[in-house]
């Protein structure tokens, strides 16, 4: 199978060109000249797509590409849309122009639920979407356009809503890994024993990126067209908890600072999805251990001795939350 695939270059779609490539799938990205193609271009987005369906005759679609920073988007809600949303628009039209009859997943985000009370967990996708800012709002737009024409398009189209996600290769400037890179300086002597961090009482569902990529194989075969899919562990995890483990991985008992200027307000202290429908209609459940990913994340980067500002409300890149 050749899948075309937009936001090649990001953390989960170089592991998707990692993974699909063993698999004997052909990756081909969206772009022009060798550069991401811009979204917001409609006339740049139908050239890209003419030339892939030409040329490699593509039979799926996995569509990652987004602008998922959350104060970006509640500094700029225009732009984000213009992305996330006419940016779909402009895929979605492309493809049809171009004659592509095949399948597409597109990738939106566990953020499009909002707040989640305590006794709504683990959330299913029969919760409703109730999105806190412009980044979510613009997933669960996205998301109503993309099952309008699931609907009335020439071809089928999934959703997958994936949570938290991490694993090797992912930016410092996320909580797990960048609690990683602290503790890898302090193994090397590059650091002080003395973690920085923001409020570690908060509770997430985290998925190897690697599953999670899995998950997004598995949708584009057996996944129902018009449907959404969380794609998530079904854990919740402490983030206090997480920086236990990773400090045990590394040897170290290392002092915490919570620093006020890495507080975010605590808009969801607790997260948790269930991933009964994907288990139901693909067979997926997680299959890296948790310590392996945390291992990984150790083991990945070489230490850094600069200062960091792990964020655990930012979404993770690729249209994860």
């Amino acid at each position: 199978m050749t899948l075309l695939l937009t936001g090649a270059s990001g953390f989960v779609g170089r592991h998707v060109q990692k993974m699909y490539s063993q698999a004997m799938m052909e990756c081909v990205p969206l772009d022009a000249g060798g550069e991401p193609v811009d979204l917001r271009d409609a006339a740049a987005v139908r050239q890209a797509v003419r030339g892939v369906m030409e040329r490699d005759a593509p039979e799926a679609v996995l569509h990652l590409a987004a602008q998922s920073h959350v104060p970006t988007s509640l500094a700029d809600p225009a732009d984000t849309f213009a992305v996330n949303f006419t940016g779909t628009l402009h895929l979605l039209q492309a493809l049809a122009e171009s004659g592509f009859r095949g399948r597409l997943l597109y990738v939106s985000s566990g953020a499009v639920y909002g707040r989640v009370p305590g006794d709504s967990l683990p959330v299913t996708e029969t919760f409703p979407c109730r999105p806190r800012d412009p980044y979510a709002v613009s997933k669960v737009a996205a998301e109503a356009l993309c099952y309008q024409w699931s609907v009335t398009g020439p071809f089928e189209i999934v959703m997958a809503r994936p949570f938290n996600h991490t694993g090797p290769g992912q930016s410092r400037e996320f909580a797990i890994p960048g609690f990683a890179a602290q503790l890898a300086g302090m193994r090397a002597g590059r650091r002080a024993p003395v973690l920085e961090a923001g409020d570690l009482s908060v509770t997430r569902d985290f998925c190897d990126v690697r599953d999670v990529v899995r998950a997004y194989g598995l949708l584009l075969a057996q996944g129902r067209n018009g449907e959404a899919y969380n794609v998530c562990s079904g854990v919740e995890r402490k983030l206090s908890d997480i920086v236990d483990t990773l400090a045990r991985l590394a040897g170290l008992s290392p002092t915490i600072e919570t620093k006020a200027g890495r507080l975010r307000p605590a808009e969801q202290p607790r997260m948790c999805g269930s991933p009964h429908k994907l288990k139901r209609d693909t067979g997926w459940t997680p299959e890296t251990p948790w310590e392996d990913t945390l291992r990984d994340l150790l083991n990945h980067d070489p230490p850094d001795a600069g200062l960091l500002n792990p964020d655990p409300f930012k979404p993770t890149e690729g249209g994860g939350s």
